[in-house]
């Protein structure tokens, strides 16, 4: 141990004669000098962390079923038309084998099941049929990167909040309206919001029925005059903002 700190104290003393000969560095080179520094001791996973669609490593089937659960938001927020897929020719000409209703539904694949459900149709605020989507997993599997990273890569401003801490119904319920109802300004961009709720599974049974109440709201009737609908909308009607749920116990 005595040979150690010998060691040690006589490579700091190294150390610091160097440093003192060659003296202070120009102004103009600390501040990458700074940056270096300031990036070398951020954690790693931070470091690290994806920041685009391409550089996710989860699973790429749920990555893109939150994506393609995500865009079908883009009528209702950005007023963008649903895409309408054409058939291609080929099929006409040489139609596939029929076969009873039941054999094709029993011998779907997962991915053609959940392709189904999501390319069902909007609802009549040009909504999806879900209005919610869930990540679960165990903690560290990439949820909340997954839905920050989908969220931006579709042009939304994510806004994240812990269920787990808003113990109150009512701050629960404003703070959900308040990001699904207010618009983000950063700089000169406008984007619209897209909630984040982490840690559902530790809300009380009062928030999850409040949550609830702001999902399966509707309007009144008599609701076809566009003014009536502006308005309400406004006042914060239905639901018009997409909110991804996280829980580690689905």
């Amino acid at each position: 141990r005595r040979h150690v700190l010998e060691a040690s104290q006589q490579l700091t003393e190294i150390i610091n004669s160097e440093t003192s000969t060659e003296g202070p560095e120009p102004s103009g080179e600390a501040e990458p000098a700074g940056e270096e520094e300031s990036a070398s001791h951020c954690l790693w996973v931070d470091k690290f962390t994806p920041r685009r669609y391409v550089e996710l490593l989860s699973d790429d089937f749920t990555n893109r079923c939150l994506l393609k659960w995500l865009k079908l938001w883009d009528t209702v927020v950005f007023g963008k038309e649903k895409v309408v897929k054409k058939t291609k020719p080929s099929a006409e000409v040489h139609p596939p084998f029929k076969q009873p209703k039941e054999q094709q539904n029993k011998w779907k694949t997962k991915v053609q099941l959940t392709e189904e459900i999501l390319e069902a149709e909007l609802d009549q605020y040009k909504r999806p049929k879900y209005k919610v989507a869930l990540l679960c997993g165990p903690p560290g599997l990439g949820k909340t990167t997954l839905a920050h990273v989908i969220a931006k890569h579709a042009g939304y401003n994510a806004v994240e909040m812990n269920a787990s801490d808003d113990r109150s119904p009512e701050v629960f319920k404003t703070r959900i309206e308040a990001a699904t109802q207010m618009k983000s300004v950063l700089g000169a961009n406008e984007k619209p919001n897209c909630l984040i709720i982490d840690e559902i599974d530790g809300a009380p049974a009062a928030s999850i029925n409040v949550l609830l109440s702001i999902i399966n709201r509707r309007e009144a009737e008599g609701e076809a005059a566009a003014g009536v609908v502006r308005r309400r909308r406004r006042e914060g009607g239905v639901l018009l903002r997409p909110i991804i749920c996280i829980c580690n116990d689905q």
